[in-house]
């Protein structure tokens, strides 16, 4: 997972193999409150960074849903679910790369209400965002995904910032198909080890082995 942030500045192209490219929506809004740039710009970056590597899938740009969000936007949360499934389409109309369309709400039939705006237009792959507020609160999570299975059991779930603490629910662990979390990150810059080196990354992933694994 690679925030398209860190690639604006960037010139020749990277070595990697399997990737996302993540939008950078919460930086965008809980500091700006708005998108700084047109869906037009973030479908060039798309364009231009999709032959790098095996991007599996760009992340389209989203619009959260808790209320410190909604205070910095001054929209409602229905405005969010709106511009939401608005932006993932024009996206889909800018280029020929894999577009991963999100799920918004805060409450579980809030999700089942965004499944319904997306129709036809939801598949495969999909995000559930606004929910790496919650790991302190796994059932809460839980209770989103239970709304958005009973509605449409095929899609393939990608939780963004879900930690250790949530993947230890089996339920949680067992119906996302694909997670992301920046907490090993997180944990090394604030232990003052250096949040960039890539053995730190390796811990963690083990951690998440140790949970898979039942260990």
């Amino acid at each position: 997972m690679i925030s398209v942030n860190r690639l604006k500045t960037k010139k020749k192209d990277f070595r990697v193999n399997d990737w996302m490219m993540d939008s950078g929506a919460f930086t965008e809004l809980s500091k700006h409150g708005h998108y700084r740039e047109s869906v037009k710009i973030y479908a060039d970056y798309v364009n231009r960074w999709k032959t790098c590597g095996n991007m599996l899938i760009a992340v389209s740009q989203d619009y959260m849903c808790e209320d410190f969000i909604l205070n910095k936007t001054g929209l409602t949360l229905r405005d969010h679910q709106l511009r939401t499934v608005e932006r993932y389409v024009e996206l889909k109309n800018l280029t020929d790369a894999p577009i991963m369309p999100v799920l918004q709400g805060y409450e579980p039939e809030d999700y089942m209400q965004h499944v319904l705006d997306y129709g036809s237009e939801i598949q495969g792959w999909v995000g559930v965002g606004s929910v790496c507020k919650r790991n302190t609160n796994p059932q809460s999570i839980q209770n989103v995904l239970e709304g958005i299975t009973s509605l449409r059991p095929d899609l393939k779930l990608h939780g963004f910032g879900v930690k250790i603490t949530s993947l230890k629910n089996e339920y949680i662990r067992n119906t996302f198909y694909s997670t992301d979390s920046m907490a090993w990150c997180y944990s090394a810059r604030m232990q003052g080890r250096n949040p960039n080196d890539y053995q730190e990354a390796q811990k963690y992933i083990e951690r998440i082995e140790e949970v898979l694994h039942g260990i």
